[in-house]
């Protein structure tokens, strides 16, 4: 039940893509058309939002009982008196799942119309209210407290300030303008701050703007799931090699009951600076955060100084998280892909060399995760066949919890191999919405088995290192 039109993708990386999911190991496995019926799914998932809102409880400052209960009070609030459950996840305890209720198709549109960027669009269609920023065109009159329609401009063709767009443009509900049009491109400069209060949005998800900062963090159900796998213990000493902006960090953080040490890295100074924002608004006081490119983490010589930070020796760590760089081909929604063919395959040499380092700061015994929120074999299963080919050193480990499906065929990996990874597939459930009825005649079991599968494209890999 496709209500946006399927994610679009420059010609020479939809060609890419196809032959990734119709390659002969897959085909021989699953037949040509389920094959192909599964990669036009996926391509329709993709540009829409997953079926839950998942927070993460810090569980470091207060129950997930507390949270929940709060949390529920807050969404009431929002949804004024509309009663959606938060649900707790059986098997990933300290995360939230709240269910989207959408899309509303009987949404009356507006004559005022504003236009905002793609990342802003998708944020709403994920909970946003509309900033400032993201505001590209609006009609000419528009002034504060009119009503107005939202729709996203997809493609990036829209020029800010325009007083019109007939380009393509994707409907995202309606809302209230908070400010002016001559307030918005002032020549003073762009302003921060609300621009339209969504009241009406296409899918509707509740808002985490300022709601219990301390105590939630948002975050997709595989990236928590991510940390649960690694298992970090209290007086460990962890890595996260490319850490920014600090989810997968301070959970790590936090699942160590803050004892030990994780050292989170990440060579963009301003995203090391929220690293260090999120560490403190948690109260999280092992986390210690390094602008510092994650191929040059490991010191070619011994080093004699007491210096905490990288480069570091080698075999210095008991975990290390790498969550790598990737195409991000998993993100969600996403209804245009940018990217040229060679910026999607530039990731795999990079992703080799963060591993190769990796591998060397493991200490033996050691446990490495390696997780991308893509959907190519390039960035996941051929770099786990990659690995274990070029570290003998390394054996595939089972994951708990284990949420999503195996690993993809096409990369030579054997079925007992693709067992022991874990992919998550949007297309592995039907394009379904969801209204306020059908969630109340639902069971929760099955609820929780949708948000499972029914969440962002994304892979991971547990490695241990052997002794010898």
């Amino acid at each position: 039940m496709s209500f946006f039109p399927k994610i679009a993708f420059q010609d020479e990386v939809e060609e890419y893509l196809t032959k990734v999911f119709r390659n002969n190991e897959l085909i021989t496995a699953l037949g040509t058309q389920e094959a192909e019926n599964k990669f036009q799914s996926l391509l329709s998932h993709l540009s829409h939002p997953p079926a839950f809102t998942s927070v993460r409880v810090n569980t470091h400052l207060a129950s997930v009982k507390h949270v929940k209960k709060l949390l529920f009070e807050e969404i009431q609030k929002q949804f004024k008196g509309l009663c959606v459950p938060v649900l707790e996840h059986p098997k990933v305890q300290d995360i939230l799942l709240i269910p989207v209720i959408g899309p509303r198709r009987d949404l009356k549109k507006h004559a005022s119309e504003v236009i905002v960027g793609a990342q802003c669009g998708y944020a709403v269609l994920r909970g946003a209210h509309v900033y400032v920023p993201g505001i590209l065109s609006t009609s000419r009159f528009l002034k504060a407290g009119d009503l107005v329609s939202v729709y996203s401009d997809i493609e990036g063709k829209c020029k800010r300030g325009a007083k019109e767009f007939n380009g393509v443009k994707v409907f995202l509900g309606n809302g209230i303008s908070e400010i002016s049009r001559s307030e918005i491109f002032s020549s003073s400069g762009p302003l921060k701050g609300l621009g339209i209060r969504m009241i009406e949005p296409v899918y509707l998800s509740p808002s985490f703007d300022n709601v219990l900062p301390s105590h939630l963090f948002l975050q997709n159900l595989p990236s928590v799931v991510v940390s649960h796998i690694l298992n970090p213990q209290p007086g460990e000493k962890i890595l996260d090699m490319c850490a920014a902006p600090g989810g997968k960090t301070t959970h790590l953080a936090t699942l160590m009951h803050d004892q030990g040490e994780v050292i989170a890295m990440d060579k963009i100074a301003n995203k090391v600076k929220k690293i260090k924002q999120n560490a403190e608004l948690l109260q999280l006081n092992c986390i210690k955060a390094f602008c510092y490119d994650g191929t040059k983490a490991l010191s070619v010589e011994e080093r004699e100084d007491k210096e905490e930070g990288p480069p570091f020796s080698p075999e210095s760590f008991d975990r290390i998280l790498l969550d790598a760089p990737c195409s991000g081909m998993g993100q969600r929604p996403n209804m245009a892909y940018s990217s040229t063919l060679k910026e999607v395959t530039s990731y795999q040499p990079l992703q080799r060399k963060l591993f190769t380092v990796a591998v060397k700061l493991l200490k033996p015994g050691g446990v490495l995760v390696y997780s991308t929120c893509t959907i190519t074999l390039s960035e996941n299963e051929e770099q786990v066949a990659w690995a274990l080919k070029t570290f003998p050193c390394l054996q595939l480990h089972p994951q708990e919890p284990h949420l999503g499906g195996e690993g993809m065929e096409g990369a030579g990996l054997s079925l007992d191999q693709l067992k022991l990874l874990q992919r998550f597939d949007p297309s592995a459930v039907p394009l379904q919405g969801m209204d306020i009825n059908s969630l109340q005649g639902s069971r929760e079991d099955d609820l929780i088995s949708l948000a499972n599968k029914d969440c962002i494209g994304f892979f991971i890999a547990k490695f241990m290192k052997s002794n010898s």
